[in-house]
Formats: structure tokens, sequence, C-alpha cells
């Protein structure tokens, strides 16, 4: 349909039918069409709505996530198979630390100001993902303590699944961080509304 059609089949101004075709086309739901024109003057812009699923319909991501957690927890090795999958995922996550100078004097203070920068980028990780993480300290040791499970249903039916492989997701990026941490344990409901993170130095593991 051309413009002027589309505005009169709505009873609207074809400037008010221009602007809202911007967006559309913009967005990829509506498409410019070559229109077989042989008179005189201009040929009219003509449009057509793409055809695709509805992007608008109902989605399931749970459904899906409950038949993926189910799939990995029938495997001979269930835990080993989920760290694997989460280590591979943060894996892809910003690598940006690795190579950012310290300003550190010596080795061992460059050392903790690598740590820090990569605890802190975890915690900002993990916050993205919608785990409400907190930094803690227990005799000496740093911890994340996460106040929100985002597959908490999935993880109180599928902890030996859902658990390892958020274990898995943040030593993945640590290792792509190249940082001098490493969380080595996740302590699921430590308490009944926190999880938590043990976060060592890499020479400790």
């Amino acid at each position: 349909m051309s413009i002027v059609a589309i505005a009169d089949e709505l009873g609207v101004h074809p400037n008010t039918v221009r602007f809202h075709l911007d967006s559309l086309v913009a967005d990829s739901l509506v498409e410019q069409v070559e229109f077989g024109h042989s008179g005189p003057g201009r040929p009219p812009l003509m449009f057509q709505a793409v055809r695709q699923m509805d992007r608008g319909g109902t989605r399931q991501y749970r459904l899906l996530a409950e038949i993926l957690i189910e799939a990995l927890a029938a495997e001979r090795d269930p835990r080993a198979r989920a760290m694997a999958a989460g280590r591979a995922w943060g894996q892809k996550l910003d690598a940006s630390l690795q190579s950012q100078p310290s300003g550190a004097t010596n080795a061992e203070e460059a050392t903790e100001k690598a740590a820090e920068k990569a605890i802190a980028r975890l915690v900002g990780v993990l916050d993205e993902i919608g785990f409400a993480p907190e930094r803690r300290t227990c005799d000496g040791e740093q911890q994340i303590g996460l106040r929100h499970c985002p597959f908490l249903e999935l993880a109180e039916t599928r902890a030996s699944v859902v658990c390892p492989l958020h274990l898995g997701l943040m030593q993945g990026a640590l290792e792509t961080w190249a940082a001098p941490v490493w969380v080595d344990r996740l302590e699921a409901f430590a308490e009944p509304d926190l999880c938590l993170a043990h976060v060592t130095p890499v020479r400790a593991t």
C-alpha cells in the first residue's frame, strides 16, 4: 500500500503515516517494496508488512529452562556438565580487565589491585544477571553473597545442576580476565535468603 492509501484507510494525515512507517521500517516490521510504474512522474512509495512470527506473543523461557535442566540432570555427571556449560558462558564475558595496567609499584600491590578489580567486575556481572550480590569478608576470606537467585524455582528442585552452572559461570569469567582470584565453591542457601560464593587467591586453589 502507498502512504496515501494507508492514510485514507486509517483516516489520518499522510505525515502521521510517514512518521509511524519510519519506526516500523527501522524495527523490520514493515519494508519498502518496488512498485511497477509506467506512467509519468515519480512512482509512489509502497510498503508492506514483513511476514514473520508474532514477536509480541507469549514467551515460555522458564519451560525451556526446565527442559534443558532436566536434560542436564539426566547426564552421567550432571554437576560436571553444568559447571562446564557455565564456565563456557562465563568465558564469553568481557575480557577487558585482562590487560589493564594497574599502576602498582610492586608485584604484591599489582596482584591486590588486579584482584580488587576482578571481584568488583564479577559483582557487577552478577548484578546485571539479577543475583543482587554483596561483597563480604569473613575471617579474612573474600565472599560474595547472592541475595536473589534469578532461577530460584529451578534451583529449589535442581540445585545439583543449577548451582554448579552458576559456579562455572563465575569461574569462567575470572579465567577469561586472568584474575588472581578464584571462586572455589558456591555454598547454596547458606542462609535462608543467601547463597555464598567463596573467593580465594589462585595460588591457594
